[in-house]
């Protein structure tokens, strides 16, 4: 059986690293819906559901389109070589996962 890890505290402290820099790259630019739904991502990760779903439903008003309505049609947008996908599989994704977002 897999180990969840999500409450590993070194992996605790990279995801408060990256939501430092995720949110001051949303401050530099804060028309860029990619940037709230890794905010979304990183915050469900931490748990924090209601910081998680306000990030996201940002990403969704701000793009325009229906790309951040479920996994499978994120996915479609993220091939590339296996190392890079499996990252986003096992924390974008998964992330987003604890986010709400449906994988259909």
């Amino acid at each position: 059986m897999a180990q969840d890890n999500r409450f590993d505290p070194a992996r605790l402290e990279q995801i408060e690293r990256r939501l430092q820099v995720l949110e001051k790259a949303r401050n530099a630019d804060p028309g860029l819906p990619y940037i709230y739904s890794r905010l979304a991502a990183a915050h469900a990760l931490e748990g924090e559901t209601d910081r998680a779903a306000a990030e996201l439903a940002e990403a969704r008003s701000l793009s325009g389109d229906d790309r951040y309505s479920n996994i499978e049609h994120l996915r479609t947008g993220y091939l590339g070589v296996p190392k890079i996908h499996a990252l986003y599989e096992d924390v974008y994704f998964a992330g987003l996962r604890l986010a709400g977002v449906p994988e259909k």
